[in-house]
């Protein structure tokens, strides 16, 4: 491939993997990846809004029908790896919009014209915000901010939290540097969620870049394969992204639950069997 574009006797295709800023507003500079972030977000809103109105007990076709199978499927997914559905019915609205402003971020990345087809100077003047490692970054912490917050909630305190990382009494030097690596292994998931996506939507945006140079005037049929895979992939990476958030989440609560079930009393035991219907006994 190399040999290929020095056979053209230029530079190559040129991809901008850093952000430009665009334009300065209250004194912070907003990058070209922020700016198609924030119009993305729009976009989202706008369709989203509009399939919540046509929403009815009778099915619909086109896009509504899509977009409510992709929402039913989230909440399957969250409710299906937490042990309490009541619990896991809280946190249904923030990751199926996590998951939906992933997906359409990575997919409207792919429209021609994002990326090096239009420029402030020499700076692209929109670039795909999950190609952008700073987005990805920000969509990490973000995320895991919530799940570290619902995690100590749920959990009933910050220390019964930390409590889960030792198998053992912290007070053995064995158990103690066990459940030290582990809170470290934890706290390194905001890059692993940040890094994967980025790296994906990123080495697809290149891909797609040299296939479309090395085609020239055939450039959408060169790179059109190409464009089809990363749409599979954009998703890909978006389920990706919203099911090891949900793991991380339904680990801690799960835990917490297991537990609060370790410390009943006997009392508590009893009244539990008490309330449960007759049939349930007899049987």
């Amino acid at each position: 491939m190399i040999s290929r574009l020095w056979m053209f006797g230029d530079a190559g295709p040129v991809v901008h993997i850093s952000p430009g800023g665009v334009f300065q507003f209250g004194g912070l500079t907003i990058t070209n990846s922020i700016l198609y972030g924030w119009l993305c977000s729009v976009i989202l809103i706008v369709i989203l809004v509009w399939v919540a109105r046509k929403i009815s007990i009778k099915p619909r076709r086109g896009l509504v029908q899509y977009i409510e199978a992709a929402a039913e499927f989230i909440i399957n997914l969250v409710e299906g790896s937490f042990e309490d559905k009541k619990r896991a019915r809280k946190y249904v609205a923030f990751f199926v919009t996590l998951f939906f402003f992933l997906l359409f971020n990575n997919w409207l990345g792919l429209i021609p014209g994002v990326g090096e087809a239009l420029h402030v100077g020499s700076i692209p003047l929109v670039r795909p915000f999950t190609a952008d490692l700073n987005g990805t970054l920000a969509a990490a912490i973000v995320t895991m901010a919530v799940v570290y917050t619902a995690s100590i909630r749920e959990s009933g305190g910050i220390i019964k939290y930390l409590s889960h990382f030792f198998i053992g009494s912290p007070l053995n030097p064995l158990y103690l540097i066990l459940g030290l690596l582990e809170m470290m292994t934890d706290l390194t998931r905001v890059l692993s969620l940040s890094l994967r996506l980025f790296l994906n939507i990123t080495i697809g945006e290149i891909i797609i870049a040299v296939f479309s140079y090395l085609g020239h005037v055939a450039a959408p049929i060169t790179a059109a394969p190409f464009t089809i895979i990363e749409i599979f992939v954009g998703a890909l990476q978006a389920y990706i992204f919203v099911i090891l958030s949900v793991m991380y989440l339904a680990i801690a609560v799960n835990n917490a639950s297991e537990s609060e079930d370790q410390h009943l009393t006997e009392e508590d035991v009893a009244d539990k069997i008490s309330l449960r219907p007759k049939e349930s006994l007899s049987g």
